[in-house]
């Protein structure tokens, strides 16, 4: 929800397209794990360690954030790209948080989770 209302404060004071862009980006990958995880598709695909992925996807979003937001509230050239970036950096940190709670949660070394009862 908060990479959406950043992308509506950007799109709304019609600011510099790079700003919108990632916004998009954030909103629509943000989707897309959300179904992977509702749809229990991450269960089907076992070819990619999806809790991984999500936490590549945090960090890179990050820092792409950091940057843009920055830009964003440094030329400022209204209050919408202004709240805007308070937005976006404020999504900055969810995202840091994201990525230490998975990353405290999976183990990378441990047993997986078997899906055939053991005998």
């Amino acid at each position: 929800l908060m990479a959406l209302a950043t992308f509506i404060c950007f799109v709304a004071s019609r600011s510099h397209e790079a700003y919108t862009a990632l916004a998009v980006i954030e909103v629509v990958i943000t989707l897309l794990f959300f179904l992977l995880y509702l749809l229990k598709l991450d269960k089907k695909m076992k070819w990619l360690f999806w809790p991984l992925a999500d936490i590549f996807n945090s960090v890179i979003a990050a820092v792409f954030l950091l940057i843009v937001c920055l830009f964003a509230i440094i030329i400022k050239t209204n209050y919408g790209t202004l709240v805007g970036g308070v937005l976006g950096l404020v999504l900055l940190v969810l995202c840091i948080v994201d990525a230490v709670v998975l990353f405290r949660k999976i183990s990378l070394s441990g047993p997986r989770e078997r899906n055939y009862p053991t005998r």
